[in-house]
Order: C-alpha cells, then structure tokens, then sequence
C-alpha cells in the first residue's frame, strides 16, 4: 500500500495565516489520509465517504484553530473518529428496538459485572501496556499510530499490545473460574 504524506508543517502555517491557495493545496493533500481513517473508522462507504467530506469542510472552516502546525494528523484523526460516532449513534438512533432487547435486571448487572471486571483488569496492566491496549483496542488508532504516540517501534507496540491481551484475558478468565463476574461458583 503506498504512503501518503501529510502536507507540509510550512504549508499547515501558511493556511493558518489566511492563504488561500495554502488552504486550498492543504485540503487537497490531506484528502487521502483523511478518506483512509474514514475507510478504517466508520460503519459503511457511504458514512466513510460522508465523514471524510465532513473533515475536510471542518479543515477548510477552521484550520487557523489549529494550535499546532505538526498535529495537524491527530486532529483530523479527531474529527473524523468523531464524524464516525456520530454517524453510528444516529443509525443506532433511528432502528426500532426489538421487543427482546429488553434485559432484565439480573442481565443488567451481570453486563455490569463484566464491564467493571474488564475495566479493572485493564487498570491493572502495566501503563506502557495499559496505553497500548487503550490506544489500538479502544480509541482505534493504527498500529503505526499507536506506535509513533507511545515513541516505540510497531513491533514494541504490538508485543506490548500482545501482552496487554493475554493478560486481561488471563485475569478475566481467572475471575470467571472462582466465581468472578457473575458471583455464583459451581
């Protein structure tokens, strides 16, 4: 897969100043990785498509502010993450609820059980581990990304990942064998 460069921090300040033709050029040259987190983050092509135009719009209206020329990347990151849940809230919005999705109340605590089980592993991991899981697991971001954000190789961020895993599935397993989550032992 061919690799795109961000534009220029030179240019990123010269559209901060007002330049036309910087913003112009700028909006261009981020369109593909822009398209590219759509594609990897939201639900559908055509929400991906949509998000995307969204970004670049947002880019377009309010790049002076930007506070910094060189995080020009995590911000449109933001933008489209964002776009992309806002666009899934709203389907999720839209489709009926099925008489079944009502839980009772022992399911609603169990899930919450479950969700204070995991959480609790998690915050249990070794924060390089901890920021890796959060980072690629959670929030979405690329391997590479996670990566450059931690400051380590791919290859230290996924066996960092790679334990991260393990661990938290270790510890709910092993919740889960003496009567975790659910509190009953058989």
């Amino acid at each position: 897969m061919a690799e795109w460069a961000w534009p220029s921090e030179r240019l990123v300040a010269s559209a901060q100043r007002g330049d036309v033709d910087s913003i112009t050029a700028l909006v261009s040259g981020s369109h593909p990785n822009v398209q590219r987190f759509a594609r990897t983050l939201c639900a559908t092509p055509e929400d991906a498509e949509d998000a995307a135009q969204e970004a670049l719009i947002i880019l377009y209206r309010k790049i002076g502010m930007l506070r910094a020329t060189g995080a020009l990347a995590s911000w449109m990151f933001r933008i489209v993450r964002n776009e992309c849940l806002r666009r899934a809230r709203l389907v999720r919005a839209s489709e009926p609820v099925p008489d079944t999705a009502v839980r009772s109340a022992e399911e609603e605590a169990l899930q919450r059980l479950e969700a204070g089980a995991v959480a609790a592993a998690i915050a249990a991991l070794p924060d390089d581990q901890r920021r890796a899981l959060i980072m690629r697991d959670v929030q979405g971001y690329s391997g590479r990304m996670t990566a450059e954000a931690l400051g380590v190789s791919t290859a230290a961020m996924k066996s960092r990942l790679h334990r991260a895993r393990r661990t938290v599935q270790e510890s709910l397993h092993s919740a889960s064998d003496s009567g975790g989550p659910h509190g009953v032992e058989n």
